[in-house]
């Protein structure tokens, strides 16, 4: 694998690109987000799914795309992330709208968010990602997502730089964010350009469809968008023998899921039941503690109102005043019971 000094090729400027000549530029070789897609673990697409994207195959019906929000939201704040990145490291950061490619591997592709030079004048990578609240553990203790340490690395390989920052925006608030620097490893990156190799070579170059790797759902969901229409006039097909061991484990993972579900319904009765003399005991409290060896348990049975609104009544409030709102509102409430350990201190 190369090592020392080269640099790499420019594709084409981007800067006057529209996004379907970019996409298509793009198809023509493996970029920084495809190499999770090759790797299994990306969240959005299986390798089928790549390997028709790059041969231009499009699917026979399209699904709903659940993620385009998030991918939107990533595009529209990539400038703000770069800004607070700016701010909170002092380095300086630009960008360059060019498309590059690996000079001794050509497929491999880089259209690099943002550059950064550091103290010493070195150049590096900035990759601006966004995330929602929920995620932001994964950002916690200096980690960060494997997949987009993949996708640097395949940067990294490309433009020929020994350093990259991945920088992440979950939040409205400057506290809500995260950066972290990630130096070059030759090692790893030999075992990407090697991957990536192989998945072009191999099935693009020679137009084969790769067994299917990756998330379940997205497997599934790639199937569903390219395989025939169903045909109820075809009758009853035979498989192959070959499917035997794979249907026996899948009805006996079936038996197992239904034992569970039985197991978990009689486990929750059980706890209902457990519950009920808490709940006579609470009354009109809507929290409560337990002294028991060695540890403290908080309960609560807190109340959480709902709203219903009767047919049409939005349409009805439009056109009349608040003070009708009883009329077309019913309330209701519900309580929860909720047991935990605390910390006994």
């Amino acid at each position: 694998m190369p090592r020392g000094n080269y640099k790499p090729n420019v594709v084409v400027e981007t800067g006057g690109l529209t996004e379907e000549e970019w996409l298509d530029y793009r198809r023509g070789g493996i970029g920084g987000s495809d190499v999770s897609i090759i790797y299994g673990v990306s969240h959005f697409r299986c390798n089928r799914d790549l390997y028709y994207d790059k041969l231009g195959i499009k699917p026979l019906r399209e699904s709903e795309d659940n993620n385009w929000l998030q991918k939107e939201m990533g595009h529209v704040l990539e400038d703000l992330v770069a800004k607070v990145f700016a701010k909170k490291t002092g380095l300086k950061v630009y960008e360059v709208k060019k498309m590059f490619s690996h000079p001794l591997y050509p497929f491999m592709r880089a259209d690099v968010d943002r550059f950064v030079t550091d103290d010493d004048g070195r150049t590096g990578i900035l990759e601006c990602k966004t995330t929602n609240y929920q995620n932001k553990d994964a950002w916690a203790d200096g980690k960060y997502p494997y997949q987009y340490e993949l996708q640097i690395r395949h940067y990294m390989a490309v433009m020929n730089l020994d350093f990259a920052y991945i920088a992440c925006l979950w939040g409205n608030s400057e506290n809500d964010f995260a950066y972290r620097k990630v130096e070059r490893d030759y090692d790893f990156e030999d075992e990407i350009i090697e991957a990536e190799q192989y998945f072009w070579e191999e099935f693009i170059e020679k137009k084969i469809e790769p067994e299917f790797s990756g998330k379940p759902d997205l497997v599934l969901q790639c199937l569903k968008q390219h395989l025939d229409e169903a045909d109820a006039s075809l009758g009853v097909k035979v498989l192959p023998a070959a499917f035997g061991t794979d249907v026996e484990k899948y009805l006996r993972l079936k038996e197992q899921k239904s034992k569970l579900e039985a197991d978990k319904k009689v486990i929750e009765d059980e706890m209902k039941r457990l519950s009920i003399p808490i709940i006579e005991e609470m009354g009109a409290f809507c929290e409560s503690e337990l002294s028991l060896p060695g540890k403290q348990v908080y309960i609560s049975y807190k109340p959480r109102k709902s709203v219903r609104m009767l047919a049409k009544a939005l349409e009805k409030l439009a056109i009349h005043h608040r003070d009708i709102y009883d009329e077309y509102v019913s309330e209701t409430e519900s309580r929860t019971l909720n047991i935990k350990e605390m910390i006994k201190t």
